[in-house]
């Protein structure tokens, strides 16, 4: 047994929805973590209030303390030098809206506190920002702290038993989450190894983004509850390289991402035009079909000739690409070979078309969706599907 990670094992955990790629380490000192956890406060401070902190007696403390951290950052060169890769909103530039320091322009963060009576540490460096905390250790308390028991639970736990019994018999799948995918009511998630349920969701709102977004109730399987916003989660699922969407019984493996297309061609090639009924071009894509086979008349992988679209068949939550490939191969014993020429004179070989009756690609389709495609093999001299078993 190889004491190594092979090629097929990065493929294998690949397909499980498994990252393989290391984690960056990150080479920044504890100081330009303190110095970038400053200056995150006040790039989320101005998210939140779609302004430039202020100074003023009558303004919340922390805001003036911001706005004084800001000043102050943007007049040391080392600080600029950390920053301005970051500065993704362009703080340490902006010039309006900061008002004036006034008396508090000499004092440091800890000494505005103390002026306030708050106890802090007696540190004048700005750049060290000691009371200053990361912004994922601020995430991570932000989390912890929203979430609470589930006072209803009990009602809740039999939804997930029967949840863990589906995906050990295969009723349920799981499937890699997609980047910022849909969430609807009594979807189904695995979080951070625990199993998570959308159990109700609130109305439509708009952020001061401009985004829409809704407040969830979030059930745990251990027991506890959050009321996140729909966005959260999906960053908290983005975030989760193990993160995995649960699929419903009634759709096993699928959730909309795309679409199988079958075409025909109006090639007047001598066979094509003799057998035009049973030959058939075989995709799948996330796009448009209609988008795709505008130029047919002038692309080899069309048979250089206009086609017509036969069937289409909805796609839910599968890799394009890999059914795509997976199509294909079942049907390579069909493959129609034919060679052409374009309109360069070069000769082609088009590899995506098939001598398939319509009805049986309906066939794989369906056996595609109930997960026993891989029971089936295609028969070309009978034209039919036949168990693997008996061929």
């Amino acid at each position: 047994m190889p004491d190594y990670t092979t090629d097929d094992d990065l493929e294998l955990l690949n397909e499980l929805g498994v990252d393989t790629v290391p984690e960056e380490v990150s080479q920044q000192s504890a100081k330009e973590q303190r110095i970038i956890a400053g200056f995150e406060e006040i790039e989320q401070f101005v998210g939140e209030h779609g302004r430039l902190p202020q100074y003023g007696e009558n303004l919340d403390i922390f805001e003036r303390i911001y706005a004084m951290r800001l000043d102050r950052l943007r007049k040391s060169e080392e600080c600029r030098a950390i920053l301005e890769p970051l500065d993704a909103l362009k703080l340490l530039d902006a010039v309006d809206h900061i008002g004036s320091p006034i008396e508090e322009d000499n004092l440091s963060d800890e000494e505005l506190l103390n002026s306030l009576g708050l106890n802090t540490p007696s540190e004048n460096d700005v750049t060290l920002l000691v009371h200053v905390q990361p912004r994922r250790e601020i995430k991570a308390a932000e989390e912890i702290a929203q979430r609470n028991p589930c006072k209803d639970f009990d009602k809740f736990k039999t939804i997930f038993s029967q949840v863990q019994n589906d995906l050990e018999t295969g009723v349920r799948q799981t499937l890699k989450y997609q980047d910022n995918a849909e969430i609807n009511i009594d979807d189904l998630f695995i979080l951070d190894g625990q199993k998570v349920l959308v159990a109700d969701m609130g109305e439509q709102f708009i952020t001061d983004y401009g985004r829409p977004d809704r407040r969830l109730r979030v059930i745990y399987d251990n027991g506890t509850e959050s009321d996140l916003l729909l966005r959260s989660l999906q960053r908290a699922l983005n975030k989760d390289k193990t993160s995995r969407r649960i699929t419903s019984p009634d759709l096993g493996i699928f959730t909309t991402s795309g679409y199988i297309y079958v075409l025909r061609s109006n090639s007047d090639h001598p066979f094509i035009a003799e057998n035009r009924s049973v030959i058939h071009k075989i995709g799948v894509t996330q796009g448009d079909v209609k988008k795709r086979i505008v130029n047919a008349k002038n692309e080899p992988t069309y048979l250089l000739a206009e086609v017509e679209i036969i069937a289409t068949y909805q796609l839910m939550n599968i890799n394009p690409k890999g059914l795509e490939e997976l199509i294909q191969k079942f049907f390579a014993n069909a493959r129609l070979e034919v060679e052409l020429q374009d309109r360069f004179g070069k000769k082609v070989k088009p590899r995506e078309w098939f001598l398939v009756p319509l009805e049986v690609i309906q066939e794989v389709v369906d056996r595609i969706q109930d997960g026993t495609i891989d029971q089936f093999e295609y028969d070309p001299t009978t034209a039919q599907l036949v168990p693997t078993n008996l061929t």
